[in-house]
């Protein structure tokens, strides 16, 4: 097989401000991936969430998540042409606040996947310390 690239909007349609992952870690396709999401501080969202005390929100952690995992299905030659769609968060669990400065370590990896769909369970980590872990399920269309 040859080298799979590294950057993540190689594989997704996703573009600043809404694509969440700067680089590719790892990619096993149909399986697992997982990327760095570094924040400098000037999100769009700091200002407003919250004035004076900056914090990522949890629903962006989220949407990292599955933009890795969404890598991790686009890699795979089966869903050349597809797109990965949200279809429902289950057990969802913040453990840390990300704030500006962290380099979030983003994991996720596919727990089941078919051709219409699939679930994968997610990680989100700075400096080895957990910040949000759940599983996420999606669904797969055409993607134009």
């Amino acid at each position: 097989m040859s080298e799979l690239s590294l950057d993540p909007a190689h594989w997704l349609p996703h573009r600043p401000p809404f694509l969440l992952v700067d680089v590719m870690v790892s990619i096993e396709p149909g399986r697992r991936a997982s990327g760095e999401w570094t924040l400098n501080g000037d999100e769009w969202f700091f200002p407003g969430h919250f004035p004076g005390r900056p914090i990522t929100p949890g629903v962006l952690l989220l949407e990292a998540i599955a933009q890795c995992g969404a890598v991790a299905v686009l890699t795979d030659p089966k869903y050349t042409g597809r797109l990965p769609l949200f279809g429902g968060v289950e057990s969802a669990r913040f453990r840390r606040q990300v704030l500006p400065g962290d380099t979030v370590l983003l994991e996720c990896e596919m727990t089941r996947l078919s051709a219409r769909g699939g679930k994968g369970h997610g990680r989100a980590s700075v400096e080895g310390q957990l910040a949000v872990e759940a599983d996420l399920l999606f669904v797969i269309v055409d993607a134009t």
